[in-house]
């Protein structure tokens, strides 16, 4: 699993947050969200800012590797 993707899930999964609900708050549809997480769309840069918006993360929170 991408990096990215992967602490875009913990992020959510620590703040509570549900996937449609980001996906909204990002300017994205449930469905094109779903597919950025599955891997059938890339995540391009431009939309890191608004996904750490919705997420109330920044840029260095999705990009970090964390041992669990």
């Amino acid at each position: 699993m991408d990096i990215v993707v992967y602490n875009i899930r913990r992020i959510m999964e620590e703040k509570g947050l549900k996937q449609k609900y980001v996906a909204e708050k990002s300017g994205f549809t449930a469905q094109e969200f779903s597919n950025m997480m599955n891997g059938r769309k890339i995540i391009s840069v431009a939309y890191i800012r608004n996904i750490c918006t919705a997420l109330g993360a920044n840029p260095n929170d999705l990009f970090e590797l964390r041992k669990s």
